[in-house]
């Protein structure tokens, strides 16, 4: 929350809800300015802090603004004109659009003050824009509900015309097409088919994979391998060759490893990058894709599964001008997402971001991206020092791999520069003594970094098929629950499994464990303080470890048991 000297007076909205006495005066200001830090509407930012609910702010600005108040739920959202406008306005502006009249579109929002949504909308449609005032909480639920639906009539626009699926880009591809014969379009419609069921279905890997008496396709989906597809095994030659067409890899090269990118065009508005690598095995070459969705990155700081005081902290520190901020985890935890939620929040005209990664993942307009490259000399290091000569405010570094990358990122924040990396250690104490064994003198370990978050992702139980779970009491206890938590009442949910899910999961979130240095954890860095110790003393401070903040995640029904076992093994 925004200090008092800094908040801005009410106005508008936030203005009669102090008349009502809904909300204080300082409450007001501080939400103003708060909501304007995170850019994010004001009555999203007052329902999420939980100071008033949805209905008392909708009454309060139809009373204000003249505006009738409509139950969004008396609408089917199969009536709506969605296709007016794309997700990523829907997003910005929380923004939906409920029926078109002539040349006119009336738009849902929980704020009808809210003219930037009205004129932007405006701009992309060429339509009057409308204002209809409804409730925040169905706003968001009915916002949600349309993405799905958007992806699904996506889908079904795919099926009907998988052979014609547009690699964006360059008319390179066109001519490559072009040299299949007419019995190679079969496995063109397989290939893109594949492709777009892994991308519908939320996948974020997909694997082709030969062996010697059969071949098959899995996704990774919510984080584990399904298989999918078992193709013939006498077309399999002719699936990898239609993949290395598409990546623009060398096709008779079967004896080493090639990278490359496939970039597919899924409609106007909506581009999916796939990152490919091949490896020759023993029957063939088997094919990696990594799915590169730029909108995993534009998904909100809300929705990666914080609990608020983590939240606050990782606000907190990314919001100071110099510093060093680092994100840890095993491969596939969603780091790079993290990271580049952060670096959606700083994205502003005023500020000069770079990034350098191996490779870069998701594309972002306004942040210098630059990609890896080894053999020419372009490393991770080199390319720190160049950014130290581009009049940079804030670094992101792929990963802290070596001392010298260390040392220059330690350098840069304690120079004036945010600094935003990664490295590969199982919790936040452990990174603190990777660094001091790559060789970095603790002192500048005390005085560079302000924050250090380890991450892990767990699968969502699906909402619609989840059942209460019957645990004894003493296993609970030995899960780690406290006999508080376990003497009030805990309900723990199961995975079931139904049509609309992956074997009762949908979806994943992030369990946390964000640790600021202190003081103290500063002093015990400059004695050589081994992980132990550190974790103590973070645990004093109240610190939730990774296992503490997934049984926060049981507790709160969003995952299983089970699934927390999976992925925090003591």
């Amino acid at each position: 929350m925004a200090t008092t000297q800094t908040s801005m007076k009410p106005s508008g909205l936030a203005s009669r809800l102090v008349r009502d006495r809904l909300l204080t005066e300082q409450q007001a200001a501080d939400a103003t300015t708060e909501s304007l830090r995170r850019h994010e509407p004001f009555v999203k930012y007052v329902v999420d802090q939980k100071l008033l609910d949805s209905r008392q702010i909708a009454i309060a600005a139809s009373h204000e603004f003249g505006v009738p108040l409509l139950d969004l739920t008396s609408i089917e959202l199969a009536d709506m004109p969605l296709n007016l406008v794309d997700e990523k306005l829907l997003r910005k502006h929380r923004a939906l659009p409920l029926f078109r009249r002539g040349n006119r579109v009336f738009l849902a929002l929980s704020d009808p003050t809210n003219s930037q949504a009205l004129e932007e909308i405006r701009f992309n449609t060429g339509l009057a824009t409308d204002a209809v005032l409804v409730e925040e909480d169905k706003l968001a639920a009915a916002i949600d509900k349309a993405i799905d639906s958007q992806d699904t009539t996506m889908t079904d626009l795919m099926d009907t015309d998988l052979e014609n699926l547009e690699l964006a880009g360059d008319d390179e591809d066109k001519d490559d097409d072009a040299d299949l014969n007419v019995d190679e379009a079969p496995v063109v419609r397989y290939v893109n088919k594949i492709l777009v069921d892994a991308i519908t279905g939320g996948a974020s890997d997909i694997h082709f994979e030969p062996y010697e008496k059969y071949f098959r396709i899995r996704f990774r989906q919510d984080g584990m391998l399904r298989e999918v597809a078992n193709p013939p095994l006498n077309i399999a030659g002719r699936l990898v060759a239609r993949l290395k067409v598409m990546s623009r890899m060398n096709i008779a090269e079967r004896r080493v490893p090639q990278d490359g990118r496939i970039k597919l065009k899924l409609s106007r508005s909506r581009d999916i990058d796939f990152r490919v690598n091949t490896l020759p095995c023993l029957y063939g070459e088997k094919v990696v894709l990594r799915i590169l969705d730029s909108t995993a990155a534009q998904v909100g700081i809300e929705a990666l599964g914080f609990e608020v005081e983590q939240r606050e902290l990782f606000l907190a520190a990314i919001a100071k001008p110099y510093g060093l901020v680092l994100v840890t985890g095993p491969t596939g935890s969603g780091k790079t997402v993290s990271l580049y939620t952060a670096l959606n929040i700083l994205n502003k005209p005023d500020i000069n971001i770079s990034t350098v990664e191996d490779p870069v993942e998701i594309q972002v307009p306004g942040i210098n991206q630059v990609n890896l490259n080894p053999r020419s000399g372009l490393t991770f290091a080199s390319a720190l020092r160049a950014f130290l000569r581009q009049d940079p405010d804030v670094l992101m570094v792929g990963e802290i791999r070596d001392l010298e990358t260390a040392e220059i990122a330690v350098k840069a924040a304690q120079t004036g520069h945010m600094v935003l990396s990664t490295l590969h250690t199982n919790d936040a104490p452990q990174t603190l003594t990777r660094l001091a064994n790559m060789g970095v003198a603790p002192f500048n370990i005390a005085s560079a970094i302000l924050l250090i978050m380890a991450q892990r992702l767990t699968r969502r139980l699906c909402p619609h098929c989840k059942q209460p779970a019957d645990i004894p009491r003493e296993a609970l206890l030995e899960e780690g629950f406290t006999e508080a938590e376990v003497d009030e009442g805990i309900t723990i949910y199961r995975p079931v499994g139904c049509e609309r899910c992956n074997k009762g999961y949908k979806g994943r979130v992030g369990i946390f464990q964000v640790m600021g240095i202190s003081d103290a954890i500063s002093r015990l860095i400059m004695e050589g303080g081994n992980a132990l110790q550190l974790a103590d003393q973070a645990a004093l401070e109240g610190v939730a470890n990774l296992r503490q903040s997934g049984l926060r995640k049981v507790k709160s029904g969003a995952t299983s048991l089970a699934e927390i076992n999976r992925v925090t093994k003591d």
